[in-house]
């Protein structure tokens, strides 16, 4: 199955109000995602802060990709500024698919 990234950017103003009230939702949605998650975590700062987030998942295609992603609480609570979304390819690292 294809594997996208997804690189999402909180919004400079009220990012991290939105997170903080999104967050508990969040977390509960992506755990249920763990079939097609390979990773996830936020995105830091310089200053160790979250500012973002960055997914790595399995979808059929780019369209049920961005369907995924806008199912996330960060997105229906208005967390994010700027979301990338491309198809990649796992070429090397511990966990690679065979």
């Amino acid at each position: 199955m294809p594997l996208f990234c997804l690189h999402c950017l909180d919004k400079t103003e009220g990012g991290v109000e939105a997170r903080a009230i999104a967050r508990p939702a969040h977390l509960a949605w992506a755990a249920g995602l763990s079939s097609i998650i390979r990773m996830a975590g936020p995105l830091l700062d310089e200053a160790g802060n979250m500012r973002g987030s960055v997914f790595l998942i399995e979808a059929e295609d780019l369209e049920a990709a961005k369907a995924i992603h806008q199912q996330d609480p960060y997105v229906t609570g208005g967390v994010f500024g700027h979301v990338h979304i491309h198809e990649t390819r796992w070429a090397i690292g511990e966990g690679k698919p065979e």
